[in-house]
């Protein structure tokens, strides 16, 4: 793709012209100065198209790979924004134009449909369609500059939105040699600034951020369709949409159990837990004062209070004393037999080692 400077920001419009379905060349543009019949994308004319002037788009069209598209109502320029097909009515051969005194003319080959559109008729009546509308670019002065494509048309005009949407493709996609004149309205510079790439960006930077910008629309009107938002919702709007959907959703209500069940069950289970918990400590307990990790009843109690992690890291910790499984006393000394007074006895002492006590929290948890 060739470029040059600009001084303006380019600039796209339409005209309209009688189309004729004949086997000679049709007439795509006017010669001289003409304008536009109802407006057009920017300003309205007028337009000035002299043989200099038609012989420089000649030799753009004749370095096109494609034919140039005719299509209805200008729906190429649309197809984007309202996901309408853009069938085409016919295809001007690029190297066929040529310059007479009255406009532009080139070879066109129609479709089957859009000849039976612009053909009157068998009685006279009037055709389907009228005029035969091309988008062009042109410079300050008014200078057609290329014909991007054509539309049958009845309505010979285009929304601002197309016409940037025109210049951009003209801007980036335009299909000529290094041997062609160069395009003179295409404002690199501003193209990049816009897409936010950096001034030196290669032209596969440029299509893959134009690319990038399709794809974040393709999204937006994905989203846009699934909130029921408008076409053209802002995105205000699309979050109001979102709002009100969930609102108004009603849940699946399989997907979900009464309350009062789901409280009825977390009940039950925590009572399965905490009977689990007590018959095991139980159990515990009971295995300690049978070999002696557990001195007595007392020590048992306050493991029972403790809970079951602490009657396990106790009954880890304290060795298994045989004599207190032996003597009939369980452990306490022979009736008639008295020790000092605030002192433990050499099991006791055994016992405090063994939990780690000190004589006193022994005694604070096994009161005489």
């Amino acid at each position: 793709m060739k470029t040059q400077r600009l001084q303006t920001k380019p600039r796209v419009a339409v005209c309209a012209l009688r189309v004729q379905a004949t086997d000679d060349k049709t007439r795509l543009m006017p010669a001289g100065t003409f304008h536009a019949p109802r407006g057009a994308a920017e300003g309205t004319g007028p337009w000035h198209l002299s043989a200099e002037h038609a012989q420089a788009i000649i030799r753009l069209a004749a370095a096109r790979s494609t034919d140039i598209a005719i299509d209805y109502e200008h729906q190429t320029l649309y197809a984007e924004k309202n996901g309408q097909p853009a069938p085409a009515a016919g295809w001007v051969d690029p190297r066929s134009l040529e310059f007479r005194d009255d406009g532009l003319y080139g070879a066109i080959a129609w479709t089957a449909k859009a000849r039976a559109a612009i053909t009157p008729g068998p009685n006279g009546e009037p055709a389907e369609y009228l005029y035969l509308s091309p988008v062009f670019p042109y410079d300050a002065n008014g200078v057609p500059l290329d014909l991007l494509h054509l539309a049958l048309t009845n309505t010979p005009a285009i929304d601002e939105g197309a016409a940037q949407l025109a210049a951009a493709r003209m801007a980036i996609t335009h299909d000529v040699t290094n041997d062609a004149q160069e395009i003179d309205t295409v404002k690199r510079e501003q193209l990049i600034l816009t897409l936010g790439l950096a001034a030196e960006a290669t032209e596969e930077q440029i299509d893959g951020a134009i690319a990038a910008l399709k794809a974040s629309a393709a999204d937006a009107k994905a989203l846009r369709e699934a909130l029921g938002a408008k076409d053209d919702a802002k995105p205000d709007e699309a979050v109001a949409a979102l709002k009100a959907s969930s609102a108004t959703a009603a849940p699946d209500m399989t997907q979900f159990v009464p309350v009062a069940v789901y409280q009825e069950t977390t009940q039950q289970l925590a009572a399965l837990k905490a009977n689990s918990n007590t018959a095991e400590l139980d159990a515990l307990i009971k295995e300690g004062l049978d070999d002696g990790r557990i001195p007595g009843q007392a020590t048992a109690d306050w493991l029972r209070v403790q809970g079951i992690a602490a009657c396990k890291a106790h009954l880890e910790g304290a060795p298994s004393i045989a004599a207190l499984k032996a003597t009939q006393t369980q452990g306490k000394p022979p009736e008639g037999t008295k020790e000092k007074d605030g002192e433990l006895s050499d099991t006791e002492l055994a016992v405090c080692k063994a939990m780690n006590l000190t004589p006193e929290q022994y005694r604070a948890a096994n009161p005489a």
